[in-house]
């Protein structure tokens, strides 16, 4: 389901924590069972989103003032 625009980034940001978290987990436990091929091509997936996401924030702090966030 998607998000509503009025909790978009905050429920997105629980659910990347989640994920972060997760990958922590994989990166320091190599006994632990790790995704499989669908759950790796989202993971490539979402490190380029979250590339893009930095470019088009950073984009958008640029020329919104922070007494208008």
């Amino acid at each position: 389901m998607a998000n509503m625009s009025y909790c978009r980034f905050r429920n997105t940001a629980r659910d990347l924590s989640d994920c972060v978290g997760t990958l922590e987990e994989l990166a320091n436990d190599p006994e632990m069972d790790q995704p499989q091929n669908d759950e790796i091509n989202a993971a490539e997936r979402m490190r380029e989103l979250c590339e893009r996401y930095i470019e088009a924030y950073d984009a958008w702090k640029s020329i919104v003032k922070e007494d208008e966030v």
